[in-house]
């Protein structure tokens, strides 16, 4: 299978699971329902962004620039941390999720806009990986920073709909 339709299975996943979010996040008995799987939700989305990550630079052969590499330590650690919380049950773990999908993803809006205006990205890119670079574009616009930007803000969503919906039982 070619990047490009990897890259497409992928951005159909993630705006599938974007959209069966915020439906869950606006019906209240939908939202209970996330709340009590918020942990799986993170949990899926965090190893399945690693497993992407992973493909990309060691299938695909593309070298992650700076910000890529910021994400991904962002990301990698909750592809460890949360499933091992699922076994114990340690729904805590929601706030360490909530703390580095929320440097992700701001890493990833800030990436984003890099590569929407390259001119101002002199100063933080290298020469054989700028960080300008688009890849793929799956679906015809999706790049890389886009669908890691996506899934950071799935992670958040969930973690917050988790952490206040625990407070409040």
């Amino acid at each position: 299978m070619s990047p490009e339709s990897v890259s497409n299975v992928f951005g159909v996943v993630l705006l599938l699971a974007a959209a069966a979010l915020v439906i869950a996040v606006l019906v209240p008995s939908l939202r209970a329902e996330l709340s009590r799987w918020a942990p799986v939700v993170v949990a899926v989305a965090a190893v399945g962004a690693t497993a992407g990550s992973l493909y990309y630079s060691e299938v695909a052969d593309y070298v992650p620039c700076r910000f890529c590499w910021y994400q991904r330590i962002a990301m990698y650690p909750m592809a460890l941390i949360v499933p091992l919380a699922l076994v114990v049950r340690d729904r805590k773990i929601l706030r360490s999720s909530l703390a580095l999908s929320g440097a992700g993803l701001a890493t990833s809006l800030y990436h984003i806009q890099l590569q929407l205006f390259p001119d101002q990205a002199s100063n933080s890119c290298d020469l054989t990986s700028p960080c300008t670079a688009k890849w793929v574009e799956a679906l015809g616009f999706m790049t890389i920073p886009q669908m890691a930007g996506i899934t950071f803000a799935i992670i958040l969503t969930a973690s917050i709909v988790g952490l206040r919906t625990t407070r409040a039982r």
